[in-house]
């Protein structure tokens, strides 16, 4: 269970991350409500994933997950021009998180 919350947090961070790219320094009404309510979410999950899942691994699972999907988004829908270096380096980020899972 820890693991499917830890994931659906890492979903979570990419979300609050987008949505204050979106928020114009928090001074737009409906992206900083997203923010606000994807950050407190996903933090609560991170910190319930961390009651089985060591503070190092949770982290950098969150983090990787966070990481990965707010660049696929940026780049599919934000602007961000694709490259075979970016999604290589994604394709890494996310064997680094399996990694992480196996040996836990």
């Amino acid at each position: 269970m820890s693991w499917i919350v830890l994931i659906v947090s890492g979903v979570l961070e990419a979300v609050w991350a987008t949505a204050l790219g979106r928020s114009a320094g928090l001074t737009r009404l409906w992206p900083t409500v997203v923010f606000v309510v994807a950050l407190v979410a996903s933090m609560a999950g991170l910190a319930f994933a961390m009651r089985e899942i060591s503070t190092g691994t949770a982290y950098a699972v969150w983090v990787g997950i966070g990481a990965a999907l707010t660049v696929l988004y940026a780049m599919a829908f934000g602007g961000d021009g694709f490259s075979l270096v970016k999604a290589l380096l994604i394709v890494g980020l996310v064997g680094c998180v399996i990694g992480l899972k196996l040996v836990d």
